[in-house]
């Protein structure tokens, strides 16, 4: 039998707190943030044949700000109500110091606001600085007290609704105007998107229900939100397919269906371990992956005949 060094044991206890300072601030995450903003911008290059290269680099850079604000200050309101009390890779767990998360997710915050104001004035025009501040509002309506919407269950919806937002400011900050395939492509998005926050809860239900949130997956059950997910992930491959047979999204689109595997071993990972905590866990992680993978198709097929037409 070995026994274990106290060299040994400094180590392995080294790497457990870098595994868990990797998993508070959630390098994966914020492909959550790029998508959107890659995704809006690329669909007014194809439509209108400019982009801002600039204006671009500048929102990519605001929008990770506003998802480090929104992560920094989920864990100080979660520590509040002590739902995180078993979390060990929340920021305020780790540090120890719920004032100085809070400080830095405000000044992420206002960094953030920042950057898109540039943008707005650089273009003499507030719409796409108002579209960025109802995202924020929704995302503190979320998470912030008084509201803690998402302790009701209306994360999701809100989620929905700000990443589909941020795709159709994204394309504004490049075109100016709206289109209904921007609208078309934030909904695609947006529940990609959903589906990581949806997918975050299989594994907490019992933490949820001993703070009072009623999370999608507490209301429904793990069961029920493991039947539910399929139709979830099947809905953005409706909306894709559908707007191309309209003639609403470029045929080129048709890439995104690669990401179809990814979905599917998303659905299968949660129904098979939908009710064992330690399993299910990476759940949020599997999602990520397939939001990565739809998102990264769904800029490649707007990029394709971007280049086609140049050749």
């Amino acid at each position: 039998m070995t026994i274990p060094t106290v060299k040994q044991e400094r180590i392995s206890a080294a790497d457990t707190r870098k595994s868990l300072w990797l998993a508070a601030i959630k390098p994966p995450m914020y492909s959550v943030a790029v998508i959107p903003i890659l995704a809006g911008s690329l669909l007014a290059y194809l439509e209108t044949e400019q982009l801002d290269g600039h204006i671009l680099g500048l929102f990519l850079m605001s929008a990770v700000l506003l998802l480090v604000w929104e992560n920094l200050s989920n864990d100080v309101y979660d520590a509040d109500t002590g739902i995180d009390k078993n979390k060990h890779h929340s920021l305020v767990n780790l540090t120890h110091n719920q004032a100085l998360i809070f400080w830095l997710g405000n000044l992420s915050l206002a960094l953030g606001i920042a950057g898109v104001s540039a943008i707005a004035l650089m273009q003499q025009d507030m719409t796409i600085l108002g579209l960025i501040l109802i995202c924020c509002a929704l995302g503190y309506l979320y998470q912030g007290p008084p509201f803690r919407l998402g302790y009701q269950g209306l994360g999701e919806p809100l989620c929905f609704i700000s990443f589909g937002l941020g795709v159709g400011a994204a394309y504004y900050s490049q075109a100016q105007t709206f289109s209904l395939a921007c609208w078309g492509l934030g909904a695609v998005i947006g529940m990609a998107t959903t589906l990581v926050l949806f997918c975050s809860h299989f594994h907490q239900v019992n933490d949820d229900i001993a703070a009072g949130k009623r999370s999608p997956i507490v209301r429904l059950g793990t069961l029920g939100g493991a039947t539910l997910l399929p139709w979830l992930c099947g809905s953005i491959f409706v909306i894709l397919l559908g707007g191309m047979l309209l003639q609403v999204f470029p045929s080129s689109l048709i890439l995104t269906l690669v990401s179809a595997p990814f979905a599917i071993q998303l659905c299968r990972h949660v129904k098979r371990y939908h009710n064992q905590p330690e399993l299910v866990q990476n759940a949020k992680f599997v999602a990520i992956r397939f939001q990565f993978c739809c998102g990264i198709l769904v800029c490649l097929g707007l990029l394709l005949p971007i280049t086609l037409k140049s050749l």
